[in-house]
């Protein structure tokens, strides 16, 4: 059995870790050269993709692969890989059995802190979030054409070892901005490799909300983590007038609780359901090093 990813970032990598831990050999991609030594030291093979042109070596990864995952983010141009592949998909990764495909809980928009499931009409505010809206059904449509199941992984705040708010409390940028009401969920990076590996054994397609139990304050989160490390958190700071780049204030916009029901009714469990127990883990077996 063969992963191929498309996009070996950090969730990318979680991926691979959990698919070669299944008996999988993995290849991956990344836009950079000096990345490559990184990836073949994690057990992953690595090849170069610019986003929008399969050279030889891609098409030959792709000719073995079993299984393949998208983490590449669309930008404005949108996600080339779907119109690379469709009409000859078949001929291109004959072997093929399931594909996945990393979305995100932003395509959900402002909920004003109501819960959204799968069902929920999407309404994204922000530009990458109507950009990954369109990534989703340009992937279902090729799985319906191929006759292949397609899962959209929609994720939520994605953290684990080598990115999380201990690392933040340590470089002296973790910050307790607080919007009233204001609640999000979060995912560890090792969740999502397993919920992928599960959705892939099971020959799951459609789409699944992948994201921890609890909903909280983000400045809950980092008071947490400040307790555990012995160290106080920073001053709260009111969001309405704190200075954010345009980027960071636009993950505030959306205010929502997200269900993980569906996921969990094809069996799935999470090892880290909320942030309190998960925190607590990741002070306890390292959080600097992913």
């Amino acid at each position: 059995m063969k992963l191929m990813i498309f996009g070996a970032g950090y969730s990318g990598k979680a991926i691979a870790k959990a698919f070669l831990q299944a008996g999988f050999t993995a290849t991956g991609t990344t836009r950079s050269a000096e990345k490559q030594t990184g990836l073949s030291k994690a057990g992953i093979s690595p090849l170069l993709y610019d986003g929008q042109t399969l050279t030889d070596a891609l098409l030959g990864a792709l000719s073995e692969a079993t299984h393949l995952v998208q983490s590449v983010s669309p930008g404005p141009e949108g996600d080339a890989l779907p119109a690379l592949l469709a009409g000859r998909i078949h001929a291109l990764a004959p072997r093929l059995q399931w594909i996945g495909y990393l979305s995100t809980v932003g395509v959900y928009g402002d909920h004003g802190g109501g819960w959204v499931t799968e069902e929920t009409v999407c309404k994204p505010e922000a530009a990458r979030g109507a950009e990954r809206l369109v990534a989703e059904e340009e992937w279902l449509a090729l799985g319906r054409e191929a006759s292949l199941p397609v899962a959209i992984l929609r994720l939520s705040g994605i953290y684990g070892p080598g990115r999380n708010t201990f690392i933040n409390l340590a470089q002296g940028t973790a910050r307790r901005l607080v919007k009233p009401g204001q609640v999000f969920n979060r995912i560890r990076v090792e969740d999502i490799g397993r919920a992928s590996l599960h959705l892939a054994h099971k020959g799951l397609g459609g789409i699944y909300n992948v994201t921890d139990d609890e909903p909280a304050p983000p400045q809950d989160v980092v008071t947490e983590a400040a307790r555990l490390m012995g160290v106080t958190p920073p001053p709260e700071q009111d969001f309405a007038t704190a200075e954010l780049s345009p980027m960071a204030r636009s993950f505030y916009g959306k205010n929502q609780r997200v269900s993980n029901a569906k996921l969990k009714a094809t069996g799935f469990e999470f090892h880290y359901p909320e942030y309190r127990a998960s925190l607590a883990q990741l002070f306890r077996d390292g959080w600097q090093k992913d």
